[in-house]
């Protein structure tokens, strides 16, 4: 069969040439216009764009105006940084322009790549975003590539961290806008929290081109964004729970250490639900009803803290503070702690003040954020090997992308050792030999701990050498740009420094930027970056006679792409090169897939400390069980992915509904919508269908109408009348009612009360939703159990996850019906633009292992602040106040918080 598929790629070609075929037709007309496109004057060519607008203006389609609009940036860029795209560079252009994936080999100019399609698709003026891993290439990429844009009349925007929502909305605003997919996402839940439009930063969601596209939509995929505030405090609850534990006896629990698993037994479950009872702590129903699922939570939490975690073993307690410690060092963990509530639970059982629990205001995966764009492509060296994720999950394609010179790098098999030990020792050997023969050596370590462990081998050598890990940040791009120089060795993590290619010889652009700056006269300053050029050329070509850049890699990853990655980095535009993996038996990947079988082999066949077993078996064996290792994580992100469609469902639903009301002037019909759902629901309740007069619950519906409605109504009396039906009541409950609304619309001012209305409306839809999302999380950890009752845990969640959300649907209507119609108006309506968004935090939580990443706080706009800091605040003058956090004591004094005193709505 195999035989027979390689025959009919050799007849047909692959998919991925006649892919090629197609591209390589368009790259000829590209080819044919630029000799005319060349003869143009600056002007002439900036022309070009007002041209190709007013012709989309006409009806003309972007895809006829590709060939003359790639020729136009080809010529900008040639004139702006001198450098003029390759033929395979258009056909990555066009890859782009297609909403498709291009592998392109490192050193092949994606950045450059990237301003084909940027250009093409910026034309109609709604903005595209062009993705980077960090900061700092989001910076260098709009800078270097903002020359190509200004020259041709477009304008770049770049969003990078601490920026205000004013440069946030004017660089979002750009008909190209650079930034990283942190911020991108952040930004997009920052906007489904504000209060007005106009307070929003970000445009629709039009075409998004991401740079090291596996990096981010499959290595970072997994991880959630999350923006989370402090809670209420629901110490009581945690302390009432945790009261019930000591009760609970062995036989009541099943505990795993190994898993670090604890669960209740059936019979534990049935005693701890009546202990709660006891304690008062349930109120009403099972544990297990869906209204009760944030006890199971606590429960659950509180289980683990008494017979998982052990005092002085896994945390002490310090003060008034449980401090973590780390399994692995025994060092405390100041500053770090236990995610969901579990730190609570710890801090209940040793009987310390309980700090407040984060909340999660609003969370998205960046699976489902770009999946909103209505174009998306992709750039990177190595996407072949997740090209099945890619289509699956974003419906984009990958087409690798040839080379502009021929691949010369040498791929040797990889040599295995027995022990960790014997590893270290040859690489430091090979690596002697490189400094001896001026080779610049790279060597890709998969920990920060194991480049220490590298670097202390090397040390001992006296070989001197650079550490790098995946911080991200100029003075690491600069030592990996300079990693090409003859004899250099760099140790570095897989991920560290991705985006910055290596040149043989040294990069050039950072070298004069570096050794130019502070000189100002110009004919000293064009003598030095001329010495700087000779320099390179001379240190390349003794790079090149030493073979190229040499690839070591210290062990295999658990995926082939990261391992393409790290070989990637040699061989660039046709130079020489070496890569070659040194493993051991005592690697994680060799661990897994069993050598114990393995290391028995070769001890029989005789292999002595410091020998080697190299063979073609090997490596075609490795990745073998790096394709189950890659299966298993597709899996993984598979699954989380199912579980985040359902919130996304309900998000898109709530966030497309709160733009809706914010550009709404007037809600007040929706109000009135609500208002009457409440009635028909209240009366349904009370006097069901076709039940007798003398069934109705006349008393329960006054008490609910005095409670929802705040009316004084006869209803008793009305259900004595002969004759009534329940459709009467409901109607005489809605004139009641509407009538009450009319006198407070009289009394406040129909500008005044639309105000009213909308706060209401946006605040109390707010407050829900971020309860529905704790909710929700705590329901994706009870239906995982039900997995053992042989019932299908995500069939219910997505059940019980629609069940919530209308209930969602009914206490906003139950709550902004109350709100209104309680409301007193003494003073002004409150101003909504000044309503402040929640104490914010920005991290990543991993589902799979509860570590929580704070990703950096939030930009300052986005804090409470001071009108005025001159002015002294006074608590009897609000005016002095400025603005004031909802969950901060009130600056009256009270003692409240701001929310229930001076904050309140009414």
């Amino acid at each position: 069969m195999a035989s027979f598929g390689a025959f009919a790629k050799r007849l047909f070609g692959s998919s991925n040439d006649r892919k090629l075929k197609t591209f390589k037709a368009r790259v000829q007309a590209i080819n044919a216009l630029e000799p005319e496109i060349s003869a143009l004057s600056d002007e002439a060519l900036k022309a070009k764009t007002g041209e190709f607008r007013a012709r989309l203006a006409q009806g003309t389609a972007l895809d006829d105006l590709l060939p003359e609009a790639f020729a136009v940036v080809r010529e900008a860029a040639r004139r702006t940084l001198g450098q003029r795209h390759y033929d395979v560079q258009l056909i990555g252009g066009m890859v782009l322009h297609d909403g498709k994936i291009a592998e392109m080999k490192t050193g092949e100019g994606k950045t450059l790549v990237a301003t084909l399609a940027t250009y093409l698709n910026a034309l109609p003026g709604k903005g595209v975003h062009v993705v980077t891993v960090n900061d700092y290439l989001a910076k260098r990429d709009a800078d270097w590539m903002s020359q190509v844009y200004g020259f041709l009349g477009l304008t770049t925007g770049v969003i990078l961290h601490g920026l205000d929502d004013n440069e946030r909305r004017e660089a979002y605003g750009a008909d190209i806008t650079y930034a990283t997919n942190n911020e991108l996402g952040f930004d997009y839940l920052r906007d489904n929290m504000k209060y007005q439009v106009s307070a929003m930063v970000q445009r629709p969601h039009h075409f998004a081109i991401v740079d090291e596209v596996d990096s981010i939509l499959v290595d970072e995929a997994r991880t959630p964004l999350i923006i989370s505030g402090p809670l209420d405090d629901r110490s009581e609850l945690y302390l009432g729970v945790d009261d019930v534990i000591p009760h609970i006896e062995e036989g009541d629990y099943e505990l795993d250490e190994k898993q670090r698993t604890v669960n209740l037994t059936e019979d534990g479950n049935e005693k701890i639900e009546t202990l709660l009872r006891e304690h008062g702590v349930l109120k009403e129903g099972s544990l297990y009803d869906i209204e009760n699922i944030t006890i199971v939570h606590h429960v659950q939490n509180a289980l683990k803290a008494h017979k998982l975690f052990q005092k002085d073993r896994d945390y002490i307690v310090k003060g008034d503070k449980v401090i973590i410690i780390d399994e692995f060092t025994g060092r405390m963990m100041e500053g770090r702690r236990y995610s969901d509530g579990l730190h609570q639970a710890l801090e209940a059982k040793e009987r310390v003040q309980i700090q407040p629990e984060n909340q999660t205001l609003a969370s998205i995966t960046f699976q489902n954020y770009f999946r909103m764009y209505k174009k998306l492509a992709g750039m990177t060296g190595t996407a072949m090997t997740e090209a099945d994720e890619f289509l699956d999950i974003y419906g984009l394609e990958v087409v690798e992308v040839p080379t502009n010179k021929p691949v010369a790098r040498i791929d040797e098999d990889d040599e295995v050792y027995r022990t960790a030990h014997e590893k270290y020792n040859a690489i430091v050997m090979e690596v002697e030999d490189c400094v001896k023969r001026g080779q610049p050596v790279l060597v890709g370590t998969v920990s920060i701990e194991k480049s220490e462990v590298l670097s202390d081998f090397m040390k001992k050598k006296k070989i001197k050498h650079n550490v790098l890990n995946a911080r991200y940040h100029e003075q690491e791009a600069y030592i990996v740009a300079q990693a090409g120089v003859p004899g250099a060795i760099t140790i570095a993590t897989n991920m560290a420094g991705r985006g910055t290619d290596i040149q043989l010889g040294g990069n050039l652009e950072m070298r004069v930027a570096d050794e130019t700056a502070g000189i100002e006269d110009e004919a000293v300053r064009a003598r030095k970056i001329e010495e700087i050029k000779a320099d390179i050329a001379a240190k390349k070509e003794l790079a090149l006679a030493a073979g190229g850049l040499y690839i070591i890699g210290t062990e295999r990853h658990e995926s082939r792409r990261i391992d393409n990655q790290l070989r990637g980095r040699s061989g660039r535009q046709g130079d020489p090169g070496r890569s070659k993996f040194f493993l051991s038996l005592e690697d994680d990947l060799m661990r897994i897939f069993g050598t114990d079988r393995m290391d028995g082999v070769l001890q029989k066949l005789g292999l002595k400390e410091g020998e080697a077993i190299i063979h073609p078996w090997i490596n075609r064996a490795l990745e073998k069980a790096q394709q189950k290792v890659e299966a298993r994580n597709f899996d993984i992100r598979k699954n989380l992915l199912k579980y985040d469609n359902v919130m996304n469902d309900q998000r898109r639903v709530i966030f497309e509904q709160r733009v809706e009301l914010m550009q709404t002037a007037d809600v007040s019909e929706t109000v009135s919508d609500m208002r009457h759902q409440v009635i028909d629901a209240l009366v349904s309740q009370h006097i069901p269908q076709k039940a007798y007069a003398e069934q109705w619950d006349a008393v329960g519906l006054k008490e609910d109408v005095e409670r929802l409605l705040d009316l004084q109504l006869p209803i008793e009396s009305w259900a004595a009348e002969e004759g009534i039906a329940d459709e009467e009541i409901r109607e005489r409950l809605k004139a009641e009612a509407n009538r009450a609304m009319a006198a407070k619309v009289a009394q406040a001012g129909p500008e005044l009360m639309r105000q009213v209305e909308k706060a209401v409306l946006l605040q109390t839809l707010d407050h829900h939703w971020r309860e529905h999302l704790m909710m929700l999380d705590f329901l994706r950890q009870a239906v995982g159990l039900r997995g053992y009752a042989q019932r299908d845990p995500l069939n219910e969640y997505q059940s019980e996850a629609f069940e919530l959300f209308e209930s969602l649907l009914v206490r906003l209507r139950e709550d902004v019906t109350r709100q209104l119609m309680s409301a007193q108006f003494v003073t002004e309506a409150p101003r909504i633009e000044e309503t402040p968004l929640p104490e914010m935090r920005a991290h990543h939580l991993d589902p799979l292992t509860g570590e929580d990443e704070l990703v950096g706080s939030d930009p300052a706009s986005h804090r409470p602040v001071r009108n005025d800091p001159g002015v002294a605040l006074d608590p009897r003058d609000p005016s002095t106040w400025g603005k004031v956090s909802r969950n901060a004591p009130c600056p009256c004094g009270s003692g409240k918080k701001f929310k229930h005193c001076h904050g309140a709505l009414v």
